[in-house]
């Protein structure tokens, strides 16, 4: 643990060290296949993906709860965006479809794995826990009619090509969908925000400290600036990383002859990393309503603002974007969508429930290696 004031030193040399790596592959002193570049490369990235988390998380202490959930899902929806469009414009093969497996991913990630997770951690502590029933209601509702919107439909819409809108069904489609999500933002930090706070977090029981150092009172005047000025540079440094290892990723999922969906897959999974541990850490303190808001507020970001970025960059550059799932694909979707509604539809959640979604995780991850 870490003074309560005071910014972990890793979180601030390895976001600069990984700018310097880059750097090395920009001006072509290392080339991006390099075994020697790629796998400090690696370890840099995932450090500063959690080093901007942490900042995102300080700035949210601040700021206060359902803010600091928003500025974490937002920071998170930057990193996958970022990801997203520069493996879209490096030409891999597929690159049309990485948006659809990298969003989809993501939401199979937090609503079946993470939220699996966090139930069994927090159902083998505390037996029984309970969250605020309004809050989950109207985020899963938002979540529905987005990924129906968004995966589903396509498939059954005829102006554009196979499981693509067109043009103008993209634009209208993705207006409406950051226009919603707008409005669950305003209800859930204007409106309703009351909904969306916990009132009372249980302390952590012995053992079960967290990764990231706790906040218990807001961080001073000095630590909130220094994350202010960190958060952008790391987001930048995974962006500049991400861009650089996206071509060997490519190369090591096709020789191993691996479908190109895992791209997606672990695009997701990286950025979603940090995020998971502070949703499961969440659940250990008895925070599950902290656990809920990271868990559905990352889903909504993922689909409400990611796809509509995307789908504008696509448009501006006139490239097709493939957003229609696979029938195997809808059928794993709407079947998290209903468990998640039995789940968080009762205010209480225990062990069974988080089995029931692990389960459901456990079977898309095979469908993902082997569909």
């Amino acid at each position: 643990m870490h003074a309560r004031n005071s910014i972990p030193r890793w979180s601030l040399l390895l976001p600069i060290a990984a700018l310097a790596w880059a750097a090395l592959e920009i001006t072509g002193v290392l080339h991006d296949t390099a075994t020697v570049f790629v796998l400090p490369a690696i370890l840099l990235l995932g450090g500063s993906v959690f080093a901007s988390v942490l900042h995102a998380e300080v700035l949210g202490a601040r700021l206060g709860e359902p803010m600091g959930s928003i500025i974490l899902a937002c920071c998170v929806t930057l990193i996958e965006v970022a990801l997203i469009i520069s493996i879209m414009l490096s030409g891999i093969e597929g690159g049309e479809e990485v948006a659809r497996d990298t969003v989809f991913a993501a939401v199979m990630i937090v609503l079946n794995g993470i939220i699996g997770l966090c139930l069994v951690r927090g159902g083998r502590i505390y037996h029984e826990q309970s969250f605020k029933l309004p809050a989950a209601s109207a985020a899963l509702a938002v979540l529905g009619t987005l990924s129906t919107l968004a995966f589903v439909l396509p498939n059954f819409a005829i102006s554009g090509a196979d499981r693509q809108y067109s043009w103008a069904q993209l634009l209208v489609i993705s207006l409406c969908c950051l226009t919603l999500y707008g409005v669950f933002l305003f209800v859930q930090t204007v409106r309703h925000r009351n909904y969306f706070v916990d009132d009372a977090d249980g302390p952590a029981p012995e053992g079960e400290e967290g990764f990231f150092p706790e906040h218990p009172e807001k961080p001073s005047a000095r630590m909130t600036a220094i994350s202010a000025v960190m958060l952008p540079v790391s987001l930048l440094v995974v962006i500049l990383l991400a861009e650089a290892l996206s071509h060997p990723l490519d190369l090591a999922i096709t020789s191993a002859g691996l479908p190109h969906a895992l791209v997606g897959v672990v695009i997701a999974a990286l950025v979603l990393l940090p995020e998971g541990i502070s949703s499961v850490q969440a659940a250990a303190k008895n925070r599950i309503q902290q656990s809920i808001n990271l868990v559905l507020g990352s889903a909504l970001a993922s689909i409400g603002m990611s796809i509509p970025i995307v789908a504008l960059v696509s448009i501006f550059i006139g490239q097709q974007l493939t957003l229609g799932l696979e029938p195997e694909q809808m059928v794993m979707l709407l079947l998290t969508l209903f468990v998640s509604t039995l789940t968080l539809g009762t205010g209480r959640t225990t062990v069974l429930q988080g089995a029931v979604h692990l389960v459901i995780f456990v079977v898309f991850v095979l469908l993902t290696l082997v569909p």
